[in-house]
């Protein structure tokens, strides 16, 4: 098969849905959050260019939850979901907890452990490497060569 013929394989698009839960309250949101949404827009750009070859789309979904939302679940803030999972199941992270700041009033925030490391702001090394696992089971690889090797 030609590279002209898989591209022409692959043009059938496929979605991968993203969608990050984020608390917001008087317009506002707290740092950590803020931090996140940042790294989030970044990994999204390396997604659609690394993805686009593969006819994947990215579909985000910046869900606002309000302050009573949050507080009968502190922890659905700074959430991210790729394809329906939770990004720490792609990672093989812990989900945490720690203070944050004023605008979550008392409650503690959402963090991720990473091999030992605790993340309060996702970095877009981690939402990118969690969207291309979850790519890879969008895409179907036959026909794709690499280094003069069939798949």
């Amino acid at each position: 098969m030609t590279l002209k013929g898989f591209y022409k394989l692959e043009k059938k698009k496929k979605i991968l849905k993203i969608k990050w839960q984020r608390l917001v309250s008087e317009g506002e949101t707290c740092p950590r959050c803020g931090s996140t949404e940042k790294e989030l827009d970044k990994g999204i750009l390396i997604l659609k260019q690394s993805l686009a070859p593969f006819g994947v789309e990215i579909e985000l979904d910046k869900e606002r939850l309000y302050l009573s939302e949050s507080e009968k679940d502190p922890l659905r803030s700074n959430r991210i979901w790729i394809s329906s999972l939770s990004i720490e199941d792609y990672i093989k992270g812990k989900v945490g907890q720690n203070p944050c700041c004023g605008v979550c009033g008392p409650y503690e925030c959402r963090t991720v452990e990473i091999e030992g490391r605790t993340y309060e702001t996702i970095p877009s090394e981690i939402i990118v490497k969690a969207g291309l696992f979850a790519a890879s089971q969008l895409v179907d690889a036959r026909g794709v060569c690499f280094g003069g090797n069939r798949y």
